[in-house]
């Protein structure tokens, strides 16, 4: 995660729980950089306005102003778990980070009675484990397309042989439990989809490459027709 997007993603954790405050130790943790490096970018947002404050004492931590915080939302008990089972399904994905801030934010702006009736609700809910669990997908790939950087990438085919490759972001594909990435490859001069389990180790360059249409033929894909993502 680039430090824009990290520090944009400190101000929606801090406002998912607000007034409640989150210690230098857990956002480092959660976000898996060193505590100095928040108290920097705590800094950083403080000197642009944010209304940030430091809480003191053992269980004190940063607090942001809750009028900064989202407006009640009413969700029933029962959309807020049909929301947690969507976002469980994506615990393997590019989005596993998102989706896990995007339920606390839910959760966090129910009415006390609904947040307890959808967590009685949840409770009974259950989801059979994959007997094979499906790699999560790492950090520098999931950031690949808000990162907006060519990746160089280690790929192993389905024969075992692995190439170099430098490849230019442009989408991901879902199958089932596999998520591919789909760019543009230099080495094979053509858009190509990289199955994120065989990607053995990534580098995100500083390089910023061509913009690129991601067109529909480039998604003709042997095993089913592709339909993209819709937010409504």
């Amino acid at each position: 995660m680039n430090r824009t997007d990290r520090l944009y993603a400190i101000v929606e954790e801090l406002r998912a729980v607000a007034p409640r405050p989150r210690s230098a130790r857990w956002l480092a943790q959660h976000f898996e950089v060193s505590a100095r490096t928040i108290e920097r970018d705590i800094g950083a947002l403080q000197q642009t306005g944010t209304p940030i404050w430091a809480e003191p004492g053992r269980t004190g931590g940063y607090c942001l102003d809750p009028l900064r915080t989202l407006p009640p939302v009413n969700l029933t008990p029962q959309e807020a778990v049909a929301m947690a089972v969507a976002l469980d399904a994506l615990g393997a994905s590019p989005f596993r980070q998102a989706a896990q801030s995007a339920l606390r934010k839910l959760v966090g702006v129910m009415t006390d009675a609904d947040a307890a009736a959808a967590e009685a609700l949840a409770r009974r809910v259950h989801r059979l484990a994959d007997q094979e669990e499906t790699p999560r997908v790492p950090a520098v790939i999931a950031d690949a397309l808000s990162a907006g950087r060519v990746l160089r990438i280690q790929y192993r085919d389905r024969a075992g042989a692995t190439t170099a490759r430098e490849v230019e972001p442009l989408g991901y594909v879902v199958s089932g439990t596999n998520w591919y990435l789909i760019g543009w490859c230099r080495l094979r001069d053509g858009v190509r989809a990289f199955r994120t389990d065989r990607i053995d180790g990534t580098v995100a360059t500083h390089e910023v490459p061509p913009q690129r249409v991601l067109r529909s033929e480039d998604l003709d894909i042997q095993h089913g027709a592709v339909r993209a993502i819709t937010l409504g």
